[in-house]
């Protein structure tokens, strides 16, 4: 699958693009600088061995199939509203997660309650949106090493493109779930405040969930 990071040069767009680039997908990372995307890309590639390009947020979402969103929840919309039209007829993976600095071990809910809800709203029909990865430890991601041992939860009113998804889990060696329809974004982003916390409480580098007493093929 041809797959645009927009923000990919920051760790969790990084380690999905690492993971995804050796599962054999071809991934272009962006940034709004575009030199610093491709300058990220050549960083990448070398490091796990195998092709990343790179380039602005706009050459990202032209790139490809599945546009990944990856930037904190304070440039969600900003980085957004120029590339709406772009967007158009795409599917986009929004993996942001509403946090309110400094008190991010606490549930904070947006003026729309999910990140995915504002960007759907922001968007229009003409863009699928899917939200998922809130819970994937960046560390965790850019560890080649380090099976991803939490659960990916999944949501979007699309099945199809939901199913896409958890495809994509399966590629980084991880196992996707089925959340259901996009509004649950409002539980999966409040869940990773706690997350954080536990983080915290146990000095753990990344707690996750895992989906108990379901067989997933």
């Amino acid at each position: 699958m041809k797959i645009g990071i927009i923000g990919g040069t920051g760790k969790e767009g990084s380690g999905l693009a690492i993971r995804w680039a050796r599962a054999g997908h071809d991934v272009l990372i962006g940034s709004r600088d575009g030199d610093r995307g491709r300058e990220r890309a050549a960083e990448l590639s070398g490091t796990c061995g195998v092709t990343i390009h790179g380039g602005s947020n706009e050459q990202a979402v032209a790139h490809a199939a599945l546009v990944v969103l990856s930037v904190p929840y304070g440039a969600h919309r900003s980085t957004l509203e120029p590339l709406r039209e772009a967007l158009q007829g795409k599917s986009l993976l929004d993996i942001t997660v509403p946090l309110a600095p400094p008190r991010v071990r606490e549930v904070h809910l947006p003026a729309g309650q999910a990140a995915a809800l504002e960007a759907a709203a922001l968007l229009g029909e003409g863009v699928q949106v899917v939200a998922g990865f809130h819970h994937v430890s960046s560390a965790h991601l850019a560890d080649l090493d380090h099976d991803l041992e939490t659960d990916v939860l999944v949501v979007g009113d699309d099945p199809d493109l939901r199913a896409a998804v958890i495809g994509l889990v399966a590629d980084l060696g991880g196992r996707g779930i089925d959340a259901g329809a996009l509004r649950n974004a409002i539980a999966l982003e409040s869940l990773t405040p706690v997350l954080l916390h536990i983080n915290r409480h146990y000095k753990s580098p990344g707690a996750g969930i895992r989906i108990t007493g379901i067989e997933t093929a």
